[in-house]
């Protein structure tokens, strides 16, 4: 397998592309619906909710925690989820810097 030479891109770029990744999977973008939906949550009740097996759930949020859109707190035996304001905001700034190009209208370009 060959490496995928980030080191060549601009740290925006692999940003922006880790972005991609994880909205990449429709698991992670329904616990995060999920998250936005109840403001917090035990993994458990995930689980319950998507229809995932544990092991799948903890992974897909060990994805979205490492990305730091989500951040978690023990509570007992439990990790307590809930989103990351101030890097849920961060994103979506980023984001719409870059959806916000605009493309020529000068014609067809090819």
């Amino acid at each position: 397998m060959g490496l995928a030479k980030t080191e060549i891109f601009s740290d925006q770029q692999n940003e922006i592309a880790s972005f991609a990744k994880v909205f990449g999977h429709p698991a992670r973008v329904a616990i995060l619906q999920h998250l936005f939906k109840i403001n917090t949550c035990v993994c458990g009740d995930l689980v319950s909710e998507i229809g995932l097996a544990q092991p799948t759930i903890s992974q897909h949020l060990k994805e979205l925690k490492l990305l730091g859109l989500i951040k978690g707190s023990v509570e007992g035996t439990s990790v307590c989820y809930c989103i990351n304001t101030e890097k849920w905001l961060e994103m979506k700034e980023i984001l719409k810097q870059f959806l916000n190009q605009d493309i020529s209208t000068q014609g067809d370009c090819c």
